[in-house]
């Protein structure tokens, strides 16, 4: 059952541990009519969850103390409705090793690091609409 108004914006919570990366988030986010909330690691941001309902959630995976595949795993545990976007630049092993681990464990679209603003609008997008057709 899904807690979203039709009418209201869509829910996204962004996370990432990079300030600038939260920041150029949520003007393109909120630009496209989302309503976006912002947390810095996956501890953040399942307290958040634990909060308020999210139709989506955009991760990072390689962050500090909870990292984004822990994240991944929580959230399909708890909100398996939640529609999840994983994140990743790589870190020392690339980002296709995190990008794969992340669909392993319930991530329904991947993005790889850096993208423009129009290819994190489309996945986002796509995924929310149903057309979960892109992947990394």
């Amino acid at each position: 059952m899904s807690h979203s108004n039709p009418l209201q914006p869509k829910r996204v919570l962004f996370v990432d541990d990079e300030d600038a990366i939260r920041s150029l988030a949520a003007i393109t986010l909120e630009a496209a009519g989302y309503d976006v909330e912002l947390a810095s690691d996956g501890a953040e941001a399942i307290a958040k969850l634990s909060e308020q309902f999210f139709d989506l959630v955009a991760t990072d995976i390689v962050m500090p103390n909870k990292e984004g595949v822990e994240t991944i795993i929580e959230i399909r545990q708890r909100w398996p409705e939640v529609a999840i976007l994983a994140l990743s630049g790589g870190g020392r092993i690339g980002p296709e090793m995190f990008l794969t681990l992340a669909k392993h464990v319930g991530a329904q679209a991947l993005l790889r690091k850096p993208y423009r603003p129009s290819e994190l609008l489309a996945a986002i997008h796509g995924l929310l609409e149903g057309d979960a057709t892109q992947a990394a």
